[in-house]
């Protein structure tokens, strides 16, 4: 079985030390561990994992706040984060990921309990402030309400003699961004006075979620100046590579919304065994994948994929996002901000094309194809509505393909196969040629018969016995397949029925084949989604092998053909126990 590789934060306590003015958390920073050992979670969750071939190639620890753990407590996870790397180094990298060491994401008060551990295993450090800093001793307070700017600064001079990464970041409001001198003066102060690396520093762009309406998110052309005004100050300077890198890399082709599906790579996992999305999507339904200690991890996995298919389709696909040129980059940004926004593209897009130019990104050549390949991927729209428009002189259109070629035409055609649900009968044509979606309603006691003209087995093949009604069965989760990385329905199963088993169905016409496939949904009912449509697609044999035959022959035909081009429809599958349990 292929292994997969995933990115998994892990947060062993929900306790913090401060009290931000704006923590998303709000009133949820306090320990909730219920009993659980920190270290043990962690140990079964790889092991879990590990036993269905998922990998972590990197875990770091958040929270909460990390450095609120008990010394042994906070060793033991450094210990076996070290001891799980070096075990693991070789499938690590030999899947393409860097091994590097234990990493914390820290506010940095608590640093000085743990710094015996920090220096033992050069635990990398990503600390977290608040430029400028006269707006962190305003913001980043205490339980107690006290300031930490000052206890914080010390802590960070005792990670001087650490080799490894310390960096920090810092997210931008509005009400930082209207502090711009002071910020640009004080990012110069810690590259000067400071230990930390500066070139290996981010800004993040907050947006407006549980700040108590402290805090207010800045316009898209106010990130653009602010952008600008920091590739003002510092291009040229020793922070050079910072500016242009690291700095605005948070929104780079890099970081996790370039994926199709993020719900594929990353989760967080807290000490109680709930799995999540990631920092923004923690304590939220909508993004919960489920419970490590409850749950098979076949199933986190699914509802992982399936509810960030379905929170990007909470939106509509945005107009811009289609004719910018960058989706091949963007993929439309962050599913949790894009629902805060009411928006279906990323509340950075400003910013972001500005600095694909500056970095010198093209823009896609092929957009439209990427276009509809991402609408097939990942929307429910209809992909047809998103076809390449092609120069008439470009290359023969699919129509014209078919029109030249008697094979293909039964492969398209709209008068062979027909669909009976409950004595309700839906004539079948392809998926690529329909103008519209058709969906039906499937349950556990439905009567479900596929007609097929005869003369499908009988003219369109050299060997009729040999042939077969072939039928594919597609589940509404998607997932990756293939050297290519095409992310596409799961395919759940195909089922071939011989002529000489059509030819005794009872229910046969003059000329058609009438055959009932109910059994089929009973036996694969399990597999179904529940929340997005499932695939059903028809063909025969013969046809399909000629179907793939065309493609390797003719490149004009693969190019618009490269999706299941087979009469289909889509149903949902209605099960009470069944959409129970999901």
């Amino acid at each position: 079985m292929e292994n997969k590789y995933i990115h998994l934060l892990y947060v062993p306590t929900m306790a913090c030390n401060m009290q931000c003015r704006y923590c998303y958390l709000e009133d949820q920073t306090v320990d909730d561990g219920k009993g659980q050992d920190s270290l043990e979670t962690l140990r079964y969750a790889v092991m879990k994992f590990r036993e269905s071939h998922v990998i972590p190639f990197h875990i770091s620890l958040h929270g909460g706040e990390v450095t609120t753990l008990s010394k042994d407590d906070f060793h033991s996870l450094i210990q076996y984060i070290s001891e799980y790397y070096q075990e693991n180094r070789d499938i690590i990298t030999a899947a393409g990921f860097k091994v590097g060491k234990p990493h914390i994401k820290t506010n940095l008060y608590g640093l000085d309990r743990h710094i015996d551990t920090i220096k033992e295993f050069n635990v990398s450090i990503s600390g977290s402030l608040d430029l400028p800093l006269s707006l962190h001793k305003e913001y980043r307070v205490t339980k107690a309400g006290e300031e930490t700017l000052d206890k914080i600064c010390r802590n960070i001079s005792l990670l001087a003699e650490i080799p490894n990464h310390k960096k920090v970041s810092a997210t931008i409001f509005k009400e930082h961004y209207e502090c711009l001198d002071s910020i640009v003066e004080d990012i110069r102060f810690l590259d000067q006075n400071t230990c930390l690396d500066m070139n290996d520093f981010n800004f993040m762009i907050g947006f407006d979620y549980n700040s108590s309406g402290l805090l207010h998110a800045m316009s898209e052309e106010e990130q653009l100046a602010f952008y600008k005004r920091m590739h003002e100050e510092f291009d040229g300077t020793n922070l050079d590579h910072g500016v242009n890198g690291p700095w605005f890399d948070e929104f780079g082709p890099g970081y996790c919304s370039n994926c199709d599906n993020c719900g594929e790579k990353f989760f967080l996992l807290e000490r109680n065994g709930d799995i999540y999305s990631c920092v923004r999507g923690q304590k939220q339904k909508d993004y919960y994948y489920g419970n490590i200690f409850t749950d098979t991890v076949e199933a986190i996995l699914k509802c992982a994929n399936q509810k960030m298919f379905c929170n990007h389709n909470k939106q509509p696909l945005h107009e811009d996002c289609t004719k910018c040129g960058y989706l091949y980059l963007c993929q439309t940004g962050c599913p949790f901000v894009k629902n805060v926004y009411g928006t279906g593209k990323s509340y950075t897009c400003l910013l972001q094309q500005q600095m694909y130019q500056d970095r010198g990104y093209q823009k896609d050549r092929y957009n439209d194809e990427t276009v509809y390949e991402y609408v097939v991927k990942m929307r429910l729209e209809d992909p047809r509505g998103y076809l390449p428009v092609k120069q008439e002189s470009a290359y023969p259109s699919l129509e014209q393909i078919i029109a030249g070629d008697t094979r293909l035409q039964y492969i398209y055609s709209t008068e062979v196969f027909e669909l009976e649900v409950d004595g309700v009968r839906y004539q079948l044509m392809s998926q690529i040629l329909k103008p519209s979606r058709d969906i039906v309603y499937v349950t556990p006691v439905s009567r479900i018969k596929i007609r097929m003209r005869k003369d499908m087995i009988n003219q369109e093949c050299d060997y009729p016995e040999n042939n077969s009604l072939y039928l594919m069965l597609l589940g509404g989760d998607l997932v990756t397949y293939g050297d290519e990385g095409r992310t596409k329905q799961r395919h759940i199963a195909t089922h071939q029925i011989y002529k000489g088993v059509l030819e005794h169905a009872k229910e046969n016409e003059e000329e058609y084949y009438v055959y009932d496939i109910s059994h089929l949904f009973r036996e694969y009912a399990q597999e179904f989604s529940a929340d997005t449509p499932n695939n059903l697609f028809f063909t025969t044999s013969a046809l399909r092998d000629y179907h793939y035959l065309k493609q390797k022959n003719n490149a004009y035909y693969h190019i618009q053909a490269i999706n299941l081009p087979f009469q289909n429809i889509e149903f949902y599958y209605i099960d009470k126990e069944l959409r129970h349990e999901i």
